[in-house]
């Protein structure tokens, strides 16, 4: 009987024990903190695009044929007023000389009106010399000076016919000379549409034979940024971006274009950025995707906290135990950061700065370095069970 009291009061002694330790850990405050340091904070705007030659050239073809010769490929190098297809010129060369052998009928009809002008000029004034010695009717003369008149009229429009004809030659020679299709700058050919023997029609919309980049050394990006954050982009900043094709590899260019129009799809507003980048490598193939990071603000050797510190909220357990601390504190309003003074949690007002997503930079407030700040609650939060619902 003696045995059985000593172990049952051993147990109960154990179970206050335990009760009170655990209650203490239950009531102990369990954050955790990390420190106040200084470094760097770099603040950016992310955005995706597509890389471009900053100047592309579509070679079309202004007349309507059969592609007989192909002397430029992808990835060809050209120059300007470089041959690189050539249309069947056989219906335009007969043209040409149709339109010449137009032009010489038309001169030869004026030679012949030029003729016929002094035979009428020579008839008209002999029969007024007729006329005047009363050798000849008056209806005589009359028919002479209409018919010089009708002569002279009829060397205007064999002119007329001349220049008609003229006119021609050029547009067949013209349309001639289009069936060389030339590139018109410098560069390389990255893509070509069209075949040796496939047929090109020139209508109201001339189709695209070749597209040329003029100079892949210098390439732009179109970037579309969102509209919140199109405000922080301005000209000249620095831009860090990188391309599947090349994992790990850290590309840079700069800002030099921010486009007042707005591309509206879907109802999500975007505006393109056009970003200037050095290719000299030529590592960056036109129609690569970039994942562009544009430099907003950089500060170096700043004090900065940690994003979680300023997102921290207490919870309500310990907002409850620390409401009188907190009544007699630093206003909540504007941001603060929560650190533990005396065991207890005390909420300090900071006024920051630039943001990396990561850090933020403390331009003022009663914190130092060094000094350790809130991030996390470590408290485990009891939940009310639910209530049973009461039978009647």
């Amino acid at each position: 009987m003696k045995k059985i009291l000593i172990g049952s009061a051993i147990v109960i002694v154990l179970g206050i024990v335990a009760f009170f330790a655990f209650k203490k850990k239950e009531d102990g405050l369990n954050f955790r903190t990390e420190k106040i340091s200084k470094g760097d904070i770099v603040e950016m705007v992310t955005a995706s695009g597509n890389v471009n030659a900053v100047t592309t050239v579509l070679v079309g073809t202004q007349v309507s044929g059969t592609i007989k010769t192909i002397y430029a490929d992808f990835n060809s190098p050209v120059k300007n007023g470089q041959l690189i297809a050539q249309i069947d010129p056989a219906i335009f060369e007969a043209q040409v000389e149709q339109a010449r052998a137009n032009l010489l009928s038309a001169k030869a009809n004026l030679e012949k009106a030029d003729a016929s002008f002094i035979d009428a000029k020579r008839t008209m004034e002999r029969n007024k010399a007729l006329f005047s010695k009363d050798l000849i009717a008056r209806s005589e003369v009359d028919t002479a000076e209409t018919n010089y008149e009708t002569a002279k009229a009829q060397i205007n429009a064999s002119k007329a016919q001349v220049a008609q004809a003229e006119a021609s030659l050029k547009v067949a020679e013209t349309n001639l000379r289009y069936t060389r299709i030339i590139s018109p700058v410098n560069g390389i050919v990255v893509s070509r549409n069209v075949d040796v023997g496939q047929t090109v029609a020139a209508s109201f919309q001339t189709p695209t034979l070749f597209t040329i980049a003029q100079d892949l050394t210098k390439m732009q990006i179109d970037t579309n940024v969102a509209e919140a954050d199109i405000g922080k982009v301005k000209q000249g900043q620095d831009v860090e971006f990188g391309v599947d094709a090349y994992p790990g590899v850290i590309f840079k260019g700069k800002v030099s274009q921010v486009r007042n129009a707005p591309i509206n799809v879907q109802n999500v507003v975007t505006y393109n950025a056009v970003i200037l980048v050095s290719n000299p490598e030529l590592k960056l193939k036109p129609g690569m995707t970039a994942n562009v990071s544009i430099i907003i603000s950089a500060k170096k050797g700043v004090l900065r906290i940690p994003n979680a510190a300023l997102r921290f909220s207490m919870p309500d357990k310990d907002k409850d135990k620390n409401k009188k601390a907190q009544q007699k504190g630093p206003g909540q309003k504007g941001a603060g950061v929560w650190i533990v003074e005396n065991g207890k949690p005390k909420r300090l007002s900071v006024s920051t700065g630039v943001s990396d997503g990561s850090y933020t930079e403390l331009i003022s407030g009663e914190i130092k370095e060094g000094q350790e700040v809130i991030v996390e609650s470590l408290t485990k939060t009891k939940q009310k069970p639910a209530a049973t619902p009461r039978m009647f």
